[in-house]
């Protein structure tokens, strides 16, 4: 017993006295930010960041969640960002030119470890701007990507298997918006079926390499939170739901909902992951099937290799950061 125990306290001091070393090697090589010691990246796994309807020109608890988003990506050595969507409030983007791209992005996401590719979706209020301008940005900025309304790619990880990451933009099928051309201008030229089309074709994927399928969207199939009973909601669930479980879409990552939430009903192969913290938060709640659910600033981590995906949710506090919830999905 007092051989299990020894063990036991040195296994932990040999982690601790890593991260120390990390921190440390980080300090000395003349890094004046901070630190979140209880992220780290022990076995150099595929890390991603979800963030979700920030863009409010540093308002709310946008520089909060950006500075401790930052700290993240520098503990996990984070890989890309992803975002879910509502990246500009209240009316989008009008152009390239805009002066929301300083203000709601380049200048509040500017710790050194967010200069990495940010893979971003669209969300409905981006609709109500030009959304053109935010793929045309592809091309002026090294970290944002959208090459188009929607897309894939494909990460390879370390023990040769892969993660397909499937981009959506959901408002086309938001049968609320039709018809608002004042209000979403490029939703007509928007081919709802088309789109569902691609989906299908690019979830049907024969790469046997490929661990895991996650898709990335702004409106959630589930909600417990101020859309739980929305028709919008129950109408997405409906066209969506039964189509990723039988694609076997391991996790759908969105936002929409001011909050952070982790939902998987009963008998469904999906697991959802609402990361919608980015700026302003709203009362939450729960539903059948919630796993999670706070209404909190922040954002969450996907630590992912061929066996599993651990996920954890981060509250952003002004000068550190809190682990709210850890959960692993293990390939079935």
């Amino acid at each position: 017993m007092k051989k299990l125990h020894f063990i036991i306290f040195f296994l932990l001091l040999q982690t601790l006295f890593g991260q120390e070393s990390f921190i440390e090697s980080k300090l000395t090589a003349g890094y004046k930010g901070d630190f979140i010691p209880e992220l780290k990246n022990e076995n150099e796994d595929l890390n991603f960041l979800v963030l979700g309807d920030f863009g409010r020109v540093g308002e709310y608890y946008q520089k909060e969640v950006a500075k401790q988003l930052g700290n993240a990506a520098l503990m996990l050595d984070s890989e890309f960002i992803v975002t879910v969507g509502d990246n500009f409030y209240p009316n989008g983007v009008a152009s390239i030119y805009d002066e929301h791209w300083h203000a709601s992005f380049n200048n509040i996401y500017k710790h050194p470890s967010l200069y990495i590719d940010w893979y971003a979706a669209l969300g409905n209020h981006d609709h109500r701007g030009n959304i053109d301008a935010q793929i045309a940005y592809s091309d002026i900025s090294r970290r944002w990507n959208m090459p188009a309304p929607y897309y894939s790619k494909t990460f390879e990880l370390n023990d040769g298997k892969k993660l397909l990451l499937v981009v959506m933009d959901t408002s086309p099928f938001i049968q609320s918006y039709q018809g608002k051309t004042e209000k979403y201008p490029h939703l007509e030229s928007q081919n709802a079926e088309e789109q569902k089309k691609w989906l299908i074709e690019t979830l049907s994927t024969n790469d046997e390499s490929i661990a895991w399928k996650v898709v990335v969207g702004h409106h959630p199939l589930y909600s417990g939170g101020k859309r739980k009973e929305a028709k919008d909601t129950k109408d997405f669930e409906s066209q969506f739901a039964d189509l990723f479980d039988s694609l076997e879409v391991d996790a759908y990552i969105c936002g929409h909902e001011h909050d952070l939430q982790i939902i998987k009903p009963k008998g469904r192969f999906t697991t959802q992951f609402l990361s919608g913290g980015g700026s302003e938060t709203r009362p939450a709640g729960t539903r059948e099937g919630t796993i999670f659910s706070k209404a909190e600033p922040g954002f969450m981590s996907f630590t992912v290799n061929g066996d599993s995906i651990e996920i954890k949710t981060i509250k952003a506090h002004e000068n550190s950061a809190e682990i709210l919830h850890t959960m692993h999905l293990k390939k079935k």
